[in-house]
């Protein structure tokens, strides 16, 4: 029997607020002890994420974003499918998470999976530590990320 490789990635930058989010995420998940959960961190660089969930079959990517008008803290859950290049992930890179997806897939260097669990951020200035509403979206961002691995345990299809 064949078992499923999945990963779960926080994406950011501790040293830029909100950015961070994806980092205390996947700390927290590290701290759960997930069996076969691989939990990594990045700084959103495709190559790196091309490198990290190549041969995944779920791959689950956390980062803060920014939305206008914005409600910073709101977790939301995306498929990878449907991130625009426009999308507005935030990074210290030019490139981020959407294109990271489009030369994954033109390298044929993608997960059977994406998912893409996004904290909408409050302050992305210089400095560490969360903004209160996103610091308190943390728990529902682990349980977010938590129910994505359950729902592959148990083999239910994402809803249309």
């Amino acid at each position: 029997m064949t078992r499923s490789r999945t990963v779960t990635i926080g994406i950011g930058n501790e040293f830029r607020r909100d950015d961070g989010v994806g980092l205390v995420v996947a700390s927290a998940l590290d701290g759960l002890g997930l069996a076969d959960v691989a939990v990594l961190t990045s700084d959103g660089e495709p190559s790196d994420l091309l490198d990290i969930w190549a041969d995944a079959d779920l791959a689950i990517v956390i980062d803060a974003v920014l939305c206008r008008p914005a409600t910073p803290g709101r977790v939301r859950c995306v498929e990878g499918d449907a991130l625009p290049i426009g999308i507005g992930t935030v990074g210290s890179h030019a490139l981020g998470l959407p294109h990271a997806v489009a030369l994954g897939r033109a390298l044929g260097r993608f997960p059977r999976e994406l998912v893409v669990v996004a904290v909408e951020a409050a302050c992305l200035d210089v400095g560490v530590g969360l903004s209160e509403p996103v610091a308190a979206a943390v728990p529902r961002a682990v349980e977010t990320v938590l129910a994505e691995v359950n729902r592959v345990r148990t083999g239910a299809l994402l809803p249309e």
